[in-house]
């Protein structure tokens, strides 16, 4: 029998409101339902992702970062990763989490602001190293992949909220395929354009350190 929600877990020691919780996942839930039905051939192109790089012959890949679908799959991304990451936060930090109230919204404030200053940094070093074709291509592959990856992250946390409580070790693992699955998108990217690639090399590495590798570093030790 599944365990009680976190709410009841930590009943005795705080009386905490979860109906944002609520509220987010229908929120994200209705965003991916209105996708499937007003954008219902991208859709299904989309969640074929791992077994056919169809959508990215026929949607084409420049200039549609800005396409209303992916910016709707962009909120849902950040939505579904602040929401586990406030339940990383809420299983190894739970007298913080419930210290600051505003936890979530620092989550959702920071991530969203990070990749998208990374986001317009990448466009920019592109622009200079004149690689904005092969940039313009790998940055929509990268978010078409993380936003569906970010679909497993939300079907994740509903069973998490309230389906049963997970254990530290689960989360440690879950965490770790998650980042599994960014590797293996990356490397799918990048033998996708291959060719592409071999003929900026050298300032695509430079792109890749400075801007792929690095600031996860530096988010990684900020984070622990």
């Amino acid at each position: 029998m599944p365990d009680k929600t976190w709410a009841l877990d930590y009943s005795l020691r705080d009386v905490q409101n979860w109906d944002w919780v609520v509220l987010v996942i229908v929120g994200i839930f209705a965003m991916i339902a209105m996708l499937s039905y007003v954008y219902h051939k991208r859709f299904k192109e989309f969640i074929q992702l791992p077994l056919t790089d169809k959508y990215f012959k026929l949607q084409g890949k420049v200039n549609v970062i800005q396409h209303p679908f992916n910016a709707v799959l962009f909120v849902t991304q950040v939505l579904s990763f602040s929401l586990y990451i406030f339940l990383l936060f809420l299983s190894f930090h739970p007298d913080m989490t419930f210290a600051n109230p505003w936890l979530f919204i620092q989550i959702i404030t920071f991530f969203a602001g990070f990749i998208l200053l990374k986001y317009f940094l990448e466009k920019t070093i592109a622009h200079i190293f004149n690689l904005d074709t092969l940039v313009n291509g790998y940055l929509y592959e990268k978010l078409s992949y993380t936003s569906l990856i970010s679909i497993l992250v939300f079907a994740a946390n509903i069973l998490f909220y309230f389906a049963f409580k997970p254990s530290k070790q689960l989360l440690l693992g879950f965490s770790a395929l998650i980042v599994l699955l960014f590797v293996i998108s990356l490397l799918s990217s990048f033998k996708r354009n291959w060719n592409t690639i071999l003929r900026h090399f050298f300032y695509f590495i430079l792109y890749l350190c400075a801007l792929e590798f690095a600031p996860l570093i530096i988010l990684y030790q900020l984070l622990v």
